[in-house]
């Protein structure tokens, strides 16, 4: 990189490349995508039980492919131009993102451990205290999933337990893989060698939380109050900064994935649950209840583990909002770093949600 170019300009090009290859990566998704959604419909009917199943079976696998591919590909459109602002040496993007699937026997346990820790003292605590503090939430997840609508990739909440229960399952891990895989495994991950690590974060998670507050314009949102999408939004831009602080600094994502698949199922009882007249008070006392006791056991025993973590992760996160001494910043440069950190986010969210 060139100190003697602006430090604007410096910022402005490597967020610009980053989103030419997030195109790239995009469009390559989006084509092979068409697979589960148009060659699925011909073999097995949209009613059948075993479609949805199938469905997100076919897009964790497809995501997983397709990632790597492309930016293997992409590495011939962009370079040698691109080579300048990547900051740290550009070695195989397809093999750094499949590195982060690499579980071995030494270190196995390790990720398992992570992955109990965040479902434990991240997911569990938040989603208990939202419909706690907010039970009307319950009642606008499960009219925006709209499972009763004609054709709908949530119908599985109006099966009946068993059937729910093996649906939620397969889905939820396929869910999990595929939105790990895209947001921190490809954006935050790829993003980090084009950017500072917390520009990573940040732009990654606020494309997360859109994608969530996004259900405000759909059409079962009509009438409902924004207080509840704005939550979703705050609570998923949240976790997603601590999912992708841990991937990029572990380099391990299966314990994402596990967390992140596991809170989805237990969520996704309470919406079922909701949705078949259940007190939210059963689920409380039943399931969250115990769940939190063991938070706490757990918050106990990896005390020393936890606190490391959070004396890491507070340093990395407030080092976001000082000057980028590297290419001369100053306080005007940073506040139009953070600025376009979002405005890009928001490009990446908008090309998304057109393309994916």
């Amino acid at each position: 990189m060139r100190r003697s170019e602006s430090p604007l300009k410096i910022i402005f090009f490597q967020r610009l490349y980053y989103l030419f290859e997030v195109l790239i990566i995009f469009l390559g998704i989006f084509v092979f995508m068409l697979i589960p959604s148009l060659l699925l419909p011909s073999f097995i009917h949209i009613n059948s039980i075993i479609f949805e199943p199938l469905f997100f079976i076919l897009r964790a696998a497809i995501i997983i492919f397709a990632i790597p591919l492309f930016l293997y590909l992409s590495n011939f459109i962009m370079s040698p131009r691109r080579k300048r602002l990547i900051l740290e040496e550009d070695i195989s993007p397809s093999k750094k993102i499949l590195t982060l699937f690499n579980i071995t026997k030494k270190n196995f346990k390790y990720q398992l451990l992570y992955g109990i820790l965040l479902l434990f003292l991240i997911f569990i605590p938040l989603d208990f205290f939202t419909y706690f503090f907010l039970p009307e939430m319950l009642s606008y997840l499960s009219t925006v999933l709209n499972p009763t609508a004609e054709f709908s990739y949530n119908s599985y909440f109006m099966e009946n337990y068993y059937v729910f229960l093996i649906s939620v399952i397969i889905i939820q891990i396929s869910v999990a893989i595929y939105e790990e895989t895209l947001f921190r495994g490809f954006l935050a991950n790829r993003g980090s060698d084009y950017l500072k690590k917390m520009s990573a974060v940040i732009i990654t998670s606020f494309f997360f939380g859109l994608g969530h507050f996004s259900y405000i314009f759909t059409i079962p949102s009509t009438g409902l109050p924004i207080i509840f999408p704005i939550i979703w939004f705050l609570q998923t831009f949240f976790v997603g900064i601590i999912l992708a602080m841990l991937v990029l600094r572990r380099r391990w994502i299966f314990p994402v994935i596990f967390a992140h698949a596991v809170n989805n199922i237990i969520s996704a009882h309470s919406i079922w649950n909701f949705i078949n007249g259940n007190d939210y008070s059963l689920m409380s006392f039943n399931v969250y209840i115990p769940l939190l006791i063991i938070s706490i056991i757990l918050f106990v025993w990896q005390f020393s583990r936890i606190k490391e973590s959070l004396s890491i992760g507070f340093k990395e996160f407030f080092s976001y909002f000082k000057n980028d001494n590297e290419i001369g910043e100053n306080w005007l440069g940073k506040i139009v770093r953070i600025m376009m950190d979002f405005l890009f986010g928001l490009i990446i969210f908008t090309i998304g949600v057109i393309i994916l």
